[in-house]
């Protein structure tokens, strides 16, 4: 009896430990991890010369997350780089802030954002779901100081278009005291979550097959009966079961008529090969090309979400424009080290659907088991949050717990 998960991103990797924890092979039921790139993580992947494929934070309130970074023995290898509030420094005027990102920091009134804390409370209202920009359309400084670098950050959508009401989900998990401390890898996503969820699943014999996409699968009376893929093709047995842990166009690809999202949005990401010694630093920039800086001593990641216009630039343009406001921030914040003037060697990583855009309105959401035997876990399908590494472990340990229901049928 076999589960067979496939995709090897961070909803896969949480569905198959789940999986292995529930049912391994001394239960009597064995786990396989398919993925078709040469790499495990999908968006969280390292790139072969060991950077991120992108910058990725987590809070404290991520509780799905955090629990399996201490399931794989990875919680100590993410810290918090800005204990005493995030710096936002903003190009237009020069000026930089810290500011708790939880109303229970906002009792000293230069952590709290301006323009209004009260008018955040429409987060939490249950009115008609409506645009960011229409719900704090009054309060402009708080959109563009606060509300705004949440948003881009959470829901990876412009605030002219994004969902009021799913940011209020996220912002429901940081009211509580230290739910909003923010965390990052301190020596990035390959050995801070991949590596490690790699060993836990092979300490629990869960073998992964690389190079391995999945051409079509085959059904009969709602069940899926036939794995295909290149090379290769697995009967399933009454007792087997399929768990896809897959972006959208991918599951809709292999089960046509599945409800999915239909428009995404890009992520852009440079890595400048330059150490900052000393400790993990994190910085906000408003008003410019960077909105995330991560200093570490393996080099400096610039974050661009939502970046439309930005993924369509040439890269050889963006480095010297996100070089020149990190030194702007640099600084600002006082960070060490030596600053050249001219940019050091820049790598640019554009995700060009890197999630969803989180809009207004009803979402377009599958079952969690469109066939009997047969699961889907991913970020985008969390009824709940918005695509991130919380949504796509929740995802992941759902999709696992939907699977030995159906076997006892």
């Amino acid at each position: 009896m076999t589960v067979h998960v496939v995709g090897a991103g961070v909803a896969g990797l949480a569905a198959a430990l789940a999986l292995a924890g529930q049912r391994g092979a001394d239960a009597g039921r064995a786990v396989r991890l398919w993925e078709a790139a040469p790499v495990a993580g999908g968006r969280c992947r390292a790139l072969p010369d060991g950077r991120d494929n992108g910058t990725h934070a987590l809070l404290a309130g991520n509780r799905a997350a955090l629990g399996f970074l201490g399931a794989i023995g990875a919680r100590e290898a993410w810290v918090e780089p800005e204990p005493d509030g995030l710096p936002l420094l903003d190009l237009a005027d020069g000026s930089l802030r810290r500011i708790a990102l939880s109303p229970s920091g906002w009792w000293r009134a230069d952590r709290r954002p301006a323009g209004g804390i009260f008018a955040l409370a429409r987060l939490f209202g249950r009115g008609p779901d409506r645009s960011l920009a229409e719900t704090f359309a009054d309060r402009p400084e708080l959109l563009r100081g606060f509300v705004e670098p949440l948003a881009i950050a959470a829901l990876n959508t412009p605030v002219a278009e994004a969902s009021t009401a799913l940011l209020g989900s996220v912002a429901r998990r940081l009211a509580w005291p230290g739910a909003a401390r923010l965390l990052v890898a301190r020596e990035g996503l390959g050995p801070g979550l991949i590596a490690p969820a790699l060993a836990a699943l092979a300490q629990r014999r869960v073998p992964v097959v690389f190079g391995a996409r999945l051409r079509g699968v085959e059904t009969e009376a709602g069940r899926a009966t036939r794995l295909l893929f290149a090379g290769e093709q697995i009967a399933l047995g009454r007792d087997d079961a399929v768990l896809f842990a897959l972006p959208p166009w991918e599951a809709t690809r292999l089960l046509p008529g599945l409800a999915a999202p239909g428009e995404h949005a890009p992520i852009l990401n440079l890595h400048f090969g330059h150490g900052v010694p000393g400790p993990v630093r994190f910085v906000g920039v408003l008003g410019g090309l960077c909105q995330w800086v991560l200093f570490r001593p393996e080099g400096i990641a610039v974050t661009v979400s939502a970046a439309d216009a930005e993924s369509e630039e040439p890269g050889e343009s963006l480095g010297p424009r996100a070089w020149a406001e990190i030194l702007r921030a640099v600084a600002a914040v006082g960070i060490a080290g030596e600053w050249p003037i001219r940019p050091p060697a820049c790598r640019v990583v554009k995700e060009r659907r890197a999630t969803p855009r989180h809009r207004p309105g009803p979402r377009s959401l599958p079952p969690r088991l469109p066939l009997a035997n047969l699961a889907l876990a991913g970020d985008w399908t969390d009824p709940d949050l918005p695509a991130t590494i919380e949504a796509a472990v929740r995802s992941g340990q759902a999709a696992a717990r939907a699977l030995p229901l159906v076997s006892r049928l």
